[in-house]
């Protein structure tokens, strides 16, 4: 027997956008929030690098909408990067009211650091590297003291609940329970999807159930190649591998290959402060052969823990002092710009659903993030999502209960060998250096892999659509631009500047 229960809000994800648009549309109406694992499952905890807003003296929105669009490679929408821009500052002193620990001066204004490609010193950042946690902590608490929101954990969003033209909800496993949640409006913020690849900084929830999930009901997506590979992750045998922020080399760190000398000065202007892309392909292309690279940090001494207390955790519980020795890093998949098309005010295409955060294509990102614009992203426009919900009107005639239940897996083996497959696979064939050769092959092995999936294997089925999309969008983009980049095509090409690919 399906159970069916009916709310005027659902939204599904606990990462900053979930847990903001959960918070702020409770002042409207009864919210109930849906996550895959626990509250503190997302990638915003662990986000170390901070949120980028024109805060400090000298900086201001055109100096951040120059930056965002620069980084974007011709692909942003300027009126949204416009809005990200210009209502950021607002975003994050609330957050800082709200209860959100921001480093401040002893002036009492926020301290703010740089990262790669910003003009300007306008990162905040909390207890130094640990930023992410401190807006997820400050966020989950307002949520949980909000009598409106009813959260409920260990629940699997299996599909769209879609009648007519318009979504009246979603089909949900919870805790294996078979549960139609029906409301008004849904907001999809489920987050990225780096568990595709071998290598990523993102949680093992991040299988890009969302983006599947949309592209099952027909919602329209786009720019799915642009995948952001950060480049210096932990390099370690785990998943998923941890984050060296970029602030790390804002303060002065700089990249060795394996015979210690330093290569990025010789490859771009900025050195290791050039855009993610350059860097990680760059200690990519170090890396091949079996070599490794080093982030260089010694120079800061013992202010390195002071500055980074959370990276110095992660480094010594792995036998690394980064005081006294190089830290090894890689590249891995951290975030994807492309996803769900929203307007303005986060709706997508389809009628009652909508979307924000890394699931969601804004278009404030083009083919390449700007450096902590990310959990801006989520704050700004879920903000816009929540007040426009207050608008969303009463479904007057319910969908009729579905007849159908939740599939038992009861080979994991199987469903963990293809897992790992398609890690594999997404790493050689759609990673940060592609072919067209690569890719169909690739492909062809992704389909292969969707046909002998083990019923009920409805996580592994999400990462293997999305992973085709990704690689679908990367054979049809027949240049490199920002995070996508074909080494059969390696410049940029006058007649894709500005083009999408949609489905």
């Amino acid at each position: 027997m399906v159970e069916r229960i009916r709310t005027r809000l659902l939204v599904v994800g606990s990462g900053v956008a979930g847990l903001h648009t959960a918070w702020r549309a409770a002042q409207d109406g009864p919210v109930i929030l849906l996550t895959k694992r626990s509250l503190f499952d997302s990638a915003t905890a662990y986000a170390q690098g901070g949120i980028a807003a024109a805060l400090g003296a000298g900086d201001s929105p055109e100096l951040h909408r120059r930056d965002t669009l620069a980084a974007g490679g011709a692909l942003c929408d300027a009126a949204a990067v416009q809005v990200l821009v210009d209502e950021g500052p607002t975003r994050v002193k609330e957050l800082h009211t709200a209860g959100v620990a921001f480093d401040l001066e002893p002036s009492g204004r926020f301290k703010l650091g740089r990262e790669a490609a910003h003009s300007r010193n306008r990162i905040v950042h909390a207890h130094g590297d640990q930023t992410g946690a401190e807006v997820a902590r400050t966020l989950i608490s307002r949520v949980l003291n909000s009598d409106a929101v009813e959260v409920v954990e260990k629940a699997r969003v299996l599909d769209l609940i879609v009648d007519g033209e318009r979504c009246c909800g979603a089909r949900v496993s919870v805790a294996g329970r078979a549960v139609e949640f029906i409301a008004d409006a849904t907001v999809l913020a489920t987050g990225g999807c780096g568990q595709v690849y071998r290598y990523t900084t993102n949680p093992q929830v991040a299988t890009g159930d969302g983006f599947a999930i949309a592209h099952r009901a027909q919602v329209k997506l786009t720019d799915m190649e642009f995948v952001q590979f950060h480049p210096t992750a932990l390099d370690t045998p785990e998943n998923p591998l941890a984050l060296i922020s970029e602030a790390v080399r804002g303060e002065g760190a700089v990249l060795l290959n394996a015979r210690g000398e330093r290569f990025m000065p010789s490859r771009h202007r900025l050195a290791e402060l050039a855009p993610r892309d350059v860097v990680a392909r760059e200690i990519f292309r170090e890396r091949r052969g079996g070599e490794r690279v080093y982030l260089d940090a010694r120079q800061l001494g013992e202010q390195f823990v002071v500055r980074f207390p959370g990276v110095t955790a992660l480094c010594r519980a792995r036998g690394i002092d980064p005081v006294t020795e190089p830290i090894p890093v890689t590249p891995a998949a951290h975030y994807m710009m492309g996803g769900i098309v929203t307007d303005l005010v986060g709706r997508s295409s389809l009628a009652r659903l909508y979307v924000c955060g890394e699931v969601a294509n804004t278009g404030v990102h083009g083919a390449n993030r700007l450096a902590s614009n990310s959990l801006l992203e989520g704050l700004v426009f879920a903000e816009r999502v929540a007040r426009d919900l207050a608008e969303t009107p009463v479904l007057t005639s319910l969908p009729s209960p579905g007849n159908w239940r939740v599939p038992v897996l009861e080979d994991r083996g199987a469903a963990q060998v293809a897992a790992d497959t398609i890690r594999e696979l997404m790493w050689e064939h759609a990673g940060i250096a592609r072919t067209a050769h690569g890719l169909r092959t690739g492909l062809a092995a992704l389909r292969e892999i969707q046909t002998r999936l083990p019923e009920g294997a409805t996580e592994e089925l999400n990462l293997v659509q999305t992973a085709q999309l990704i690689a679908e969008a990367a054979l049809l983009r027949k240049e490199s631009r920002g995070g996508h980049f074909r080494s059969d095509f390696p410049n940029a090409r006058r007649k894709w500047k500005g083009r999408h690919i949609e489905w």
